[in-house]
């Protein structure tokens, strides 16, 4: 009898790289022979494993998970947000350099967009609905549909059709699938801002009487809008009855979005952004996402630093983790925007001795104040003139391609604004331009003129979809949820990973930290410091805040072991549901 994925995720793991002398992980990854799919959610893990049996290879399973988390992780699964997502194409069973290719299917601001549209007569920053969190003005033009649609059609196998890839979501649509714990917490978590929209509250809310656990959930819309998508094709979303039920439902609540907007929408393929970190190949997200160029600063300021002699959980670690942080998320509020309308001068941002520059001031001993720190001034840089919840998944498939996909509707359950008729969510992303200068955005960023909502530009982003390689092999593919907390979380898999010998279980497990100049506040997971440590960093002056929940990202990570070749994935901790799946 053939094993069934849910046994499959029973197996052990072997480790990722040899590391003598390191604690035994708690738990173990997920192992399979032929692929594996990490994500927030056992079902989407599951539909993505459904299509790799039927032949599909990463990118057909990535499209089939993405559409099923749709359906039953609507926190920050989506049709009606966007995305990115990272493909490695190997040239090898196990997985080696091959090529990556990036699509970019992030939302766009509507041609109707203004600098100002969120400001009310007072010059202060509009709340509740009308405002860039909350409602029917806060969406961007989605791209998810539209990025599946790209991915699929230029990278998928050839042998499983759009209609297949899709067909899981569909099916538990339509058939039905028992609410989780986790969701049905989450929905009455957010129930007060739900429940301002009739449509929101009738479906995800039961109308007021909520979903409860293992109650089975049927959303017949929204299985008749991926039917529509099967039979019509993706253009469906962005020209056909889905595209009229957006507008329509836009123009009569005073939104942005038009036909128009969602017929020039267009994914767009890019180069990944490369650097190295001791010896390993660093493959990540350009520009409209600050993600990767962030990560690639902050491995480049770390790598003069010895830091496995610092040892993992060491006041000194914190302390220059800290301050690298620190100085990245300075150069984030200035540089980085849309390179479709802003230069973002790259090169200059991740040359080394720019780097080393950054670290001058560097005090082992004494915390940097965020409020005197300027940003720097890398080469190729030019003024402008003034002007959430995600989640991610990872695959493997039984030839090596790997897929890193982060996607989101912003804030969780996006604006909350459900289109009538067609059953999903709406994205809030908006919230991601800088809405007012010097104003923090809902992940506590303040971004600066860059960033400015113009029509038709992407908004700044923090996704982080990373793999690493190894002498032309590919080793893991990363990423999470979490706002301005993804980049630090995707820091730390890479560093506890390279630095601390750790394998992809201990990796994704490991406690984690996290400072973004603004607020000038160390955050850190719950009981993670030692009061040694803790009584340390406050001594160098640094303001420490416990985090008391756990949900700080959602590091869903999967891997190649080098010996064996076979797959592993590391679901997080941290999301009650998500699970790896494999076969």
């Amino acid at each position: 009898m053939r094993p069934t994925p849910r046994l499959v995720t029973a197996l052990l793991s072997v480790s990722l790289l040899a590391a003598p002398g390191r604690l035994p992980a708690q738990r173990t990854a997920v192992e399979a022979e032929h692929g594996i799919v990490a994500s927030v959610h056992g079902l989407a893990s599951e539909a993505g494993v459904e299509i790799l049996r039927q032949g599909g290879n990463a990118v057909d399973a990535a499209v089939a998970t993405g559409f099923a988390l749709a359906v039953v992780f609507p926190y920050a699964g989506n049709l009606g947000g966007g995305g990115f997502m990272l493909i490695h194409l190997a040239d090898g069973s196990h997985g080696g350099a091959g090529r990556q290719v990036i699509i970019d299917y992030r939302e766009v601001a509507p041609a109707a967009a203004t600098r100002d549209m969120y400001l009310g007569p007072d010059g202060q920053l509009l709340k509740g609905p009308g405002g860039s969190l909350l409602g029917w003005r806060a969406s961007g033009v989605p791209g998810t549909v539209a990025g599946f649609a790209q991915a699929f059609e230029k990278y998928g196998s050839g042998k499983v059709t759009w209609a297949q890839v899709i067909e899981p979501a569909r099916r538990l649509a339509a058939e039905g699938h028992r609410v989780t714990q986790g969701a049905a917490a989450s929905l009455r978590e957010y129930a007060h801002r739900l429940e301002a929209f009739a449509e929101s509250k009738r479906i995800f809310l039961a109308g007021g009487a909520y979903l409860k656990p293992g109650e089975l959930w049927r959303q017949p819309e929204l299985a008749a809008t991926l039917a529509r998508l099967q039979r019509d094709g993706p253009q469906e979303f962005y020209e056909g009855e889905t595209a009229r039920l957006i507008a329509d439902g836009m123009a009569k609540h005073g939104g942005t979005i038009t036909l128009a907007d969602l017929k020039n929408y267009h994914a767009t393929e890019r180069a990944p952004l490369r650097g190295t970190y001791r010896g390993y190949d660093i493959v990540t997200m350009p520009p409209p996402s600050s993600g990767g160029l962030a990560l690639l600063q902050m491995l480049g300021m770390l790598e003069p630093f010895d830091v496995k002699a610092l040892g993992f959980n060491s006041a000194a670690k914190y302390h220059l983790f800290t301050e690298v942080m620190r100085r990245a998320f300075r150069d984030r509020v200035e540089f980085p925007a849309d390179p479709g309308f802003v230069p973002v001068p790259v090169a200059g941002m991740l040359d080394r001795a720019y780097l080393a520059g950054l670290m001058k001031n560097f005090d082992p001993h004494r915390a940097t104040p965020s409020a005197g720190l300027a940003p720097g001034r890398p080469a190729g840089w030019t003024p402008p003139a003034e002007s959430g919840e995600t989640t991610h998944y990872s695959i493997i498939d039984a030839a090596g391609n790997a897929v890193s996909n982060t996607y989101t509707i912003n804030g969780a359950f996006g604006s909350c604004v459900t289109i009538p008729g067609a059953g999903f969510l709406m994205n809030n992303e908006m919230d991601d331009f800088t809405t007012k200068l010097g104003a923090p955005n809902l992940f506590g960023l303040i971004q600066g003129p860059a960033n400015g909502i113009t029509p038709g530009k992407r908004p700044l982003s923090s996704m982080t979809p990373t793999m690493l390689f190894k002498d032309g092999r590919f080793i893991l593919a990363t990423g999470s949820p979490g706002g301005s907390t993804i980049i630090t979380v995707v820091l730390g898999i890479v560093t506890n990973v390279i630095d601390h010998g750790m394998d992809i279980r201990q990796a994704v497990d490991a406690p984690r930290f996290h400072h973004q100049w603004m607020p000038d506040v160390l955050t850190y997971e719950h009981n993670s410091f030692s009061p040694d440590s803790t009584a340390l960093l406050q001594a160098w002056g640094h303001h420490l805040q416990n985090r008391e929940n756990l949900i700080v990202g959602d590091a869903e990570t999967v891997a190649i072991d080098p010996a064996t070749g076979r797959r592993l994935g590391a679901s997080d901790l941290r999301k009650p549901d998500s699970l790896s799946v494999g076969y």
